[in-house]
């Protein structure tokens, strides 16, 4: 089967983006639509690329974790399965690890620095009501005696994912991030750390070179880089419009981005070897959770493609969440290339690498 390389499309100003410095200001981006697209495209000095990795997006209704698939000539043979005894655990409500407090306090530093943006959902409301007005079986904020009723308007949703390419450690990548948690969206990320071999070449085939975050909307046909760019589009297409005042400050927004990844010193920026699995990993997660960037950029170091099901304070999928496994808690990995499904992040943290590193 051969895949035909979409043109490249023309942007105003690059945004080179490496965890160890920031590009200064930010400039528009020019969003032009083409065909929809079958990844990776190819080209005659890509061969060995290609042949390496094929993705491809398919044109369905049906649940993210259904609709797309990866396959791999180095990988698609091999069976994964489950570590040797493996048992996932119980949940534990905010416990953390014993030795991983560290962790968890410098991913949280992000949080701080960009003041909860990532945390919430467009248009959130909390209510105090009393404990009876909600059914046990329905998503609540329940904090001992205390039940608070949380909703949010969200815009209209896309029929397939939209994907990005991106990586952990990138403070543009981020600012990209926390718009998708702020519209709740569903996305299918494809992990490009510095040294992969898969998807970070992918990008200059797509595009004509290679900056990051790069964003493809199988929905529309469009693809753009440009971090700006991709919010203002992502909000005008799937939201009110409104961009969030804290993606909205020019070079302050991307500064404080950038200070938000120092308290986990470069992780999630470079490339662990290992293998890749057919099918992406469905990880529920939301970009303000300290847990859930832990587990992050081991999914981004070991190049793993995952569908992050965003939910955020407000968001109606942690009702999904709850209905499906029984409990809400995040973050939570379905993993279809072993038939694993678990929870608390230090336990997914240690599955993947035992599963997956090469």
């Amino acid at each position: 089967m051969t895949y035909s390389r979409p043109r490249p499309q023309v942007h105003q100003r690059e945004e080179r983006i490496e965890s160890n410095r920031m590009a200064g200001m930010l400039a528009n981006s020019v969003l032009l639509p083409q065909p929809s697209i079958l990844l990776p495209v190819s080209s005659s000095r890509s061969s060995r690329s290609i042949r390496r990795t094929l993705v491809m997006v398919k044109a369905s209704s049906a649940k993210p974790s259904d609709s797309v698939s990866v396959s791999t000539k180095s990988s698609a043979d091999s069976a994964f399965t489950a570590p040797p005894g493996f048992k996932p655990p119980e949940p534990k409500r905010f416990a953390v690890k014993p030795g991983k407090l560290l962790d968890v306090l410098g991913a949280a530093i992000g949080v701080l620095l960009r003041l909860g943006t990532g945390v919430f959902v467009s248009g959130y409301s909390a209510s105090f009501v009393s404990k009876d007005a909600i059914p046990a079986d329905q998503y609540a904020l329940r904090i001992g005696g205390i039940t608070v009723k949380e909703t949010s308007r969200l815009g209209p949703r896309p029929q397939k994912p939209i994907e990005i390419y991106e990586f952990e450690g990138c403070p543009f990548c981020r600012k990209v991030r926390e718009m998708v948690t702020v519209l709740d969206l569903d996305i299918l990320y494809y992990p490009c750390p510095r040294g992969s071999p898969n998807f970070r070449p992918m990008v200059t085939q797509m595009g004509g070179k290679q900056q990051f975050p790069y964003m493809v909307d199988p929905n529309t046909g469009v693809s753009m880089y440009e971090s700006d760019g991709i919010i203002k589009y992502l909000s005008e297409k799937y939201g009110d419009g409104t961009v969030p005042l804290s993606l909205s400050l020019g070079p302050l927004t991307a500064i404080t981005a950038a200070f938000a990844t120092l308290g986990r010193l470069g992780k999630g920026n470079l490339y662990t070897p290992a293998k890749l699995p057919p099918k992406p990993i469905v990880f529920w997660a939301y970009e303000g959770s300290p847990f859930c960037k832990l587990v992050r950029e081991v999914l981004v170091e070991l190049e793993l493609p995952h569908i992050q099901r965003s939910c955020a304070r407000g968001s109606p999928k942690r009702q999904e969440l709850l209905t499906k496994a029984g409990h809400f808690q995040v973050p939570y990995l379905e993993d279809p290339n072993t038939g694993v499904n678990m929870f608390e992040s230090a336990e997914i943290i240690e599955y993947l690498k035992q599963t997956y590193a090469a």
